[in-house]
C-alpha cells in the first residue's frame, strides 16, 4: 500500500500546487503526490506535465471536469471507499477554489469518507499579501460574467462597497476588465494589479487604474485585480 491506512477507507487529499514557479511546491505536497494511488486533475495534459516537472512518473492520472464530474466522482468515491488514496490538484494553486471538485467533496462528505487539505501556494493570498491597504475584511467577487452588459451590472453592484474587492478573469480579458473598472469606478480608482506572480516576468502595479491601464493594455497575462475601495478619488 502506498500510504499508511488508519481506517479501512482511503483519503482524498486536496493538494495545492505552484501558481507559476515550480520551486514553490511544498515538501509535504511532494510526499503526498508520490505516495497516492492516483492524481485527479481537470485536464490530463496539464496534470501530466506538472507531475513530470515534479519528477513524478508513472502515476495514474484521472480527469475530473465540468463534463464528467457527476459520473467520475462516483467512481472515485467507490475507489476511496475501498481503500485507495487520491490527490486532487488544480492546473495551478489551490484546488476547488475556482475549479471542479465541489461535487466530489459533497459526495465524500455524505459517505463519511476522509478528506484532508495539503495547503500551499494560492494566487488569492499571494495577491492580498502585496496590499499596502487594510485587508482585515475583503470581498472576493471572483470572475465577472462573460456578457458585456451582465459584466457592467456585476461591477456596478460593488460601487458602494467600502472594503477591498478582489476580481479575477481570463488573461485575454485583463484589458477589458481594467477598462470597465475605469469607466464604472473612475480613472482615479486605486487598484493593485498582480500579474504572472512567481514567474520571471512577474509584475505588480499599484496606483490609479487610469495610470496603470496604458502600461498593460493589450497584454494577456494571468492576473488578480484588487480594488482599494477604502480610498476613493474622483
Amino acid at each position: 500500500m502506498p500510504m499508511d491506512k488508519q481506517t479501512s477507507s482511503g483519503t482524498l487529499f486536496i493538494v495545492a500546487t505552484p501558481i507559476g514557479n515550480i520551486k514553490d511546491i511544498t515538501v509535504r505536497a511532494l510526499d503526498v503526490l508520490k505516495r497516492v494511488d492516483a492524481v485527479i486533475c481537470e485536464e490530463y495534459r496539464l496534470g501530466s506535465k506538472l507531475l513530470h516537472r515534479l519528477s513524478i512518473e508513472g502515476k495514474e492520472i484521472l480527469t475530473l471536469n465540468e463534463h464528467n464530474e457527476a459520473e467520475e466522482a462516483q467512481n472515485i468515491a467507490i475507489r476511496i471507499a475501498k481503500g485507495e488514496h487520491m490527490a486532487l490538484i488544480s492546473d495551478a494553486g489551490t484546488p476547488v477554489f475556482a475549479d471542479p471538485g465541489q461535487y466530489l467533496l459533497g459526495l465524500l462528505y455524505d459517505l463519511k469518507l476522509p478528506v484532508s487539505p495539503i495547503p500551499g501556494p494560492g494566487s488569492l493570498m499571494a495577491a492580498l499579501s502585496l496590499c499596502d491597504f487594510s485587508i482585515d475584511r475583503f470581498l472576493f467577487a471572483g470572475f465577472p460574467p462573460r456578457d458585456t452588459q451582465k459584466r457592467e451590472k456585476f461591477l456596478q453592484g460593488y460601487k458602494n462597497e467600502r472594503i477591498p474587492v478582489v476580481l479575477m478573469d481570463t488573461p485575454y480579458r485583463m484589458t477589458k476588465l481594467l477598462e470597465e473598472v475605469l469607466r464604472i469606478f473612475s480613472k482615479n480608482q486605486e487598484i493593485l494589479l498582480a500579474c504572472d506572480m512567481t514567474l520571471t516576468n512577474e509584475a505588480i502595479y499599484r496606483g490609479r487604474v487610469g495610470k496603470i491601464l496604458p502600461k498593460v493594455k493589450g497584454q494577456k497575462r494571468e492576473f488578480i485585480l484588487i480594488l482599494d475601495l477604502n480610498r476613493r478619488k474622483h
